[in-house]
């Protein structure tokens, strides 16, 4: 299937976009940066909205430090120093986010053109080849992200990836979710759960201490459901670093896919569930938004206005021996899925 046209890039490269259909359930993507740039789903009373922010052109998603509903990589989050250690040799990579490297550099998987693989009505296979020392990471990797809709309402991404040499991988995608539709508000009512009793504490640069921190008697426990906001302002100095929830959660039995979080908006009655098979959940509230971007649907974006729930591997892993790995050699195969169902009551 054939992408409608939806721009070009500042360097005149042409954007198309792919609109994937089931019964109460459409979504687009853009073959730039593999953006999910529109998560289309009825409320109760079956009235529809886009619930993920985005840009309303190419142009801003370029101008745009926020990673609109991009796919992510080589490595997503941070990694201290923008240096690590692999087998022996140092590797150290351009730093774009005070003194670190954030969500694979100045030009990550984000802002690259992927090539179609396949697409019809209800899935959509991307594909890019990053070449040994894009963005100073080793190896040629080749990734492949497929996007598909089942009959329950559920976006499904498979994401695989092989290697020549030796590199590490962290990938995931950053969609903003506002189940009372983009562009509505803040999504402090909105009620979360996170099926994690433990979470990752950062240092003032955000990046992890090394400590595997309790969930329980913290700002930070959802493991039974809470509104966002109910505890986003109390005096905890991890909530202070962050300007909000910028957060990985441990989740339990990595590799399987099992379920890691919820959402509900009281207000209109959607609700999303999401599972993955990733070892880690980045809860992050937007804090970073300040009132100077048009959304998609013409209004300002501002902190707060959505929540992301990245499912990716731990950040700083390539230096931390307690992390799980997310080093990638030649012969084996990155594999890792994550699904969002969407419903209302």
């Amino acid at each position: 299937m054939a992408g409608q046209t939806f721009g070009r890039t500042k360097d005149g490269s042409p954007v198309s976009r792919y609109r994937l259909a089931r019964s109460r359930l459409r979504v687009d993507i853009l073959d730039f940066g593999g953006v999910i740039g529109r998560i289309d789903t009825p409320d109760r009373e079956g009235n529809w909205a886009n619930v993920v922010l985005g840009a309303r052109e190419v142009a801003g998603y370029e101008a745009s430090d926020a990673h609109f509903g991009a796919i992510i990589g080589r490595y997503a989050n941070r990694i201290a120093g923008g240096r690590f250690s692999l087998d022996g040799h140092q590797c150290q990579l351009p730093l774009n986010a005070s003194g670190n490297t954030m969500h694979g550099g100045e030009n990550g998987f984000d802002r690259r053109i992927w090539r179609v693989i396949r697409s019809d009505g209800t899935s959509l296979v991307l594909g890019y080849r990053s070449v040994d020392g894009e963005e100073g990471f080793p190896g040629t990797l080749d990734v492949e992200v497929a996007y598909s809709l089942s009959g329950d309402e559920t976006l499904r991404i498979d994401y695989t990836a092989r290697t020549d040499r030796p590199t590490i991988v962290n990938l995931t995608n950053h969609s903003y979710f506002n189940l009372s539709g983009e562009g509505s508000g803040d999504v402090m009512q909105h009620r979360i759960a996170i099926a994690a009793e433990h979470y990752l504490p950062t240092d003032a640069g955000q990046i992890p201490t090394g400590e595997i921190r309790p969930v329980a008697g913290t700002a930070f426990d959802f493991r039974e459901p809470e509104a966002l906001g109910t505890r986003i302002r109390d005096a905890d100095p991890q909530l202070a670093l962050a300007h909000g929830y910028d957060h990985t959660f441990v989740l339990r039995d990595p590799g399987r896919l099992r379920h890691a979080a919820s959402a509900h908006d009281p207000s209109s009655g959607r609700r999303l569930a999401i599972a993955t098979t990733q070892p880690g959940l980045q809860l992050y509230t937007a804090n970073m938004l300040d009132g100077t971007v048009v959304g998609s649907g013409g209004r300002l974006y501002r902190a707060g206005d959505a929540v992301c729930f990245e499912a990716q591997g731990f950040p700083d892993a390539p230096n931390r021996a307690n992390f799980p790995s997310t080093t990638l050699r030649p012969g084996e195969v990155f594999t890792a899925t994550t699904t969002y169902r969407f419903s209302a009551d």
